[in-house]
């Protein structure tokens, strides 16, 4: 195997990684082989990004949406959904609270909800500003106008995930979109300055090992700052409820080879695999990942962000301030990191 042996030394160097090499990669079944990529993954982390893991709020202010992502809770069409909206002063004040926990980055996420206005954000991004937050938005598809107004307001981040890189895939589970609008949208975050996230779901129906190596070669083309892999978790109120979930080793070996890929990207360890598995989140910090999400949404609205079901946030009312993620931190042999955990060095 020419990844795992005749250039590991080039691996380690962060590539390069062949699209051939990532699909024998995602099929390999032979556990020594797997435990070496893990391993070789975790060094890497440790020489690009060294060993703080960086902690960003999580506040899902509305679980409004006008798309209908056929994979999705919160899409308009499930009319299940007891639908919220958080008001500026409480964001503000959950905003207060994750600083005085000692979290420098707060990501304000949301369904695509056009609700509330753009020229408003700005106005609560600058506000958070004014604590020393960092601030990293997850709202979906806008104008290059708006990406624009609100990077002037202070955004320092914006992720907007494309799933797959696969445009019939694409297509298929988000009616109405495409796969050129959403890297459109992201070309335009990078050329505003935004560090800009990205990233993929592993599992999908219909979705290839093939596939999944274009979305990994995609990311080192795009040259993120921040990537998130997840597995695929369907939701009983959506077109694909009786779809096999997405597995977590799928899901460790698309973050090992992710790191790999892009040798500093910041790369969480997400919730998602902390649902499909109690320990998906500490497996993932040691397969690559630098970065845990702790959710700071307050509890009356967390419960209803479905956009899977069982969330494992939804209870951890210990885990959202913090403590059981500073715990994991230690038993791993790493640090919580102290600086805004920017890609290229603190602005």
């Amino acid at each position: 195997m020419p990844f795992a042996e005749d250039r590991s030394s080039e691996a380690e160097k962060g590539g390069p990684v062949t699209q051939k090499d990532i699909v024998r990669y995602l099929l390999e079944h032979d556990r020594s082989v797997v435990t070496s990529l893990f391993a070789r993954a975790d060094r890497v982390r440790s020489r690009f990004v060294g060993s703080g893991v960086h902690l960003r709020g999580l506040i899902e202010f509305s679980n409004y949406c006008c798309q209908d992502c056929l994979y999705c809770g919160l899409r308009r069409s499930n009319r299940r959904v007891k639908r919220y909206r958080m008001l500026y002063a409480q964001i503000f004040d959950v905003c207060r609270q994750a600083k005085a926990l000692g979290i420098k980055t707060i990501v304000l996420q949301s369904g695509e909800d056009r609700r509330y206005r753009v020229r408003d954000l700005c106005g609560l991004v600058t506000d958070i500003k004014k604590l020393g937050l960092a601030v990293t938005l997850s709202i979906g598809e806008l104008s290059y106008a708006q990406y624009r107004q609100l990077r002037l307001a202070g955004a320092d981040r914006y992720l907007l995930r494309f799933e797959t890189s696969d445009p019939k895939l694409y297509a298929s589970l988000r009616p109405g979109r495409t796969l050129a609008q959403r890297l459109r949208c992201l070309s335009w975050l990078h050329k505003l300055g935004y560090e800009t996230g990205s990233g993929m779901m592993t599992g999908l129906p219909g979705q290839t090992a093939g596939s999944i190596a274009d979305d990994i070669c995609l990311f080192g083309k795009l040259d993120l700052d921040m990537i998130g892999i997840g597995p695929f978790i369907p939701h009983p109120h959506t077109p694909l409820a009786k779809a096999r979930p997405g597995s977590l080793e799928l899901v460790l070996k698309a973050i090992a080879l992710t790191r790999i890929m892009t040798s500093d990207t910041n790369i969480p360890a997400t919730t998602a695999a902390g649902t499909i598995d109690p320990r998906g989140r500490e497996k993932a910090l040691r397969c690559g990942a630098n970065v845990l999400m702790p959710n700071m949404t307050p509890p009356p609205y967390r419960r209803l962000y479905e956009i899977y079901p069982d969330k494992v946030c939804i209870n951890e009312g210990e885990f959202s301030r913090g403590a059981y993620l500073a715990r994991m931190i230690r038993r791993i042999g790493r640090t919580i990191s102290s600086d805004y955990g920017y890609r290229k060095g603190d602005r």
